[in-house]
């Protein structure tokens, strides 16, 4: 395995520390900086190699009362939208 120095502020320092400790604690043995972060996920971001048809279905157990709550939303926002781009 070939090693890499890399430059990181004091803070995140700090917080990949922390998540070390916990590791450690969790496994009950010595672990490395390596371990933490290969237990750090990405943020979830749409990519453009994910298709749209992956979300359908999302809000499925959303109530007809929540569905209109959000309608009414999506409409207010459009329009205010409209009005300032004017």
């Amino acid at each position: 395995m070939t090693s890499k120095t890399i430059k990181i502020s004091e803070e995140n320092y700090k917080r990949l520390l922390r998540i070390a400790s916990r590791l450690q604690l969790e496994k009950d043995r010595p672990v490395s900086f390596d371990d933490a972060i290969e237990l750090m996920e990405e943020p979830k971001i749409i990519k453009n190699k994910e298709k749209l048809s992956d979300l359908a279905g999302a809000w499925s157990d959303m109530s007809d009362k929540e569905f209109n709550t959000l309608k009414k939303e999506i409409k207010k926002g459009w329009k205010n939208w409209k009005i300032a781009s004017v």
